[in-house]
């Protein structure tokens, strides 16, 4: 029987691990919580970079490789690509669509934090759903801004900031709250991709709201690509039925 190592920590990648076996593994980064619910093995933490994980490949004798992670863990894909070409083993991807500007969209696309921080300036009250990156600059906020940040942890804010734990999805009404609650002038967001936390587009639509957002980084290709979760299943299922 082939061994699946599964890269996850996304929604998309637990509908994923909860198909596959008992001898299949799991493999998370650390953040949030593990579940409790999966006929596979879980392992928890890092490789050692990519010649960790072609040792771990080998050692484990998995059979196919799968990187579910999200379209924004650049240097997890990479190495992933790597170590499946050093150990020989084939890998699959699930590359979730990037969303598409609409009519009425505002986009202002950028780079990197740099570029974000100069194209909020201008913003008093800006809403971030990027994940933990902006805790690391909460003692950076200019004078004129309150932030409010939106994270899957819970962390402490400051007088200038406000930092909610919550996990998609998220539903229009909710956004309409949280966007009225916190007089949501601008909207920091990475491209991620799918239904769970889109409304905060729609709502930022219907508001005029502009939406800076954070280009998706270049990902390896690999021997077979899926945009939905269940398409990958079936390829499973009728690889190794």
């Amino acid at each position: 029987m082939t061994r699946i190592l599964l890269l996850g920590g996304t929604g998309d990648a637990l509908q994923i691990a909860r198909q596959l076996s008992p001898e299949d593994v799991y493999s998370l980064a650390g953040l949030g919580k593990v579940p409790a619910d999966l006929a596979c093995s879980v392992r928890v933490g890092g490789f050692g970079g990519a010649d960790g994980l072609a040792r771990y490949l080998r050692d484990e004798r998995i059979g196919l490789l799968v990187d579910a992670t999200h379209p924004y863990a650049a240097r997890i894909s990479a190495n992933a690509f790597a170590a499946s070409r050093v150990a020989q083993v084939p890998c699959w991807a699930l590359r979730r669509p990037a969303w598409q500007a609409q009519r009425g969209d505002d986009w202002r696309m950028t780079d990197n934090w740099a570029g974000l921080t100069a194209a909020m300036e201008p913003f008093s009250h800006p809403l971030f759903t990027l994940g933990r990156e902006p805790l690391a600059h909460l003692d950076e906020i200019p004078a004129h801004q309150f932030w409010t940040v939106r994270c899957l942890d819970a962390h402490p804010g400051n007088a200038q900031a406000r930092v909610i734990d919550a996990r998609g999805p998220f539903s229009i009404e909710g956004e309409r709250a949280l966007f009225s609650a916190s007089r949501t002038d601008v909207v920091i967001s990475k491209n991620s991709g799918g239904l769970a936390t889109e409304a905060k587009l729609e709502v930022a639509r219907e508001r005029g709201l502009p939406v800076i957002m954070l280009r998706r980084p270049d990902l390896p290709s690999v021997e077979r690509e899926f945009t939905q979760a269940v398409d990958l299943l079936d390829a499973l299922r009728t690889l190794f039925p």
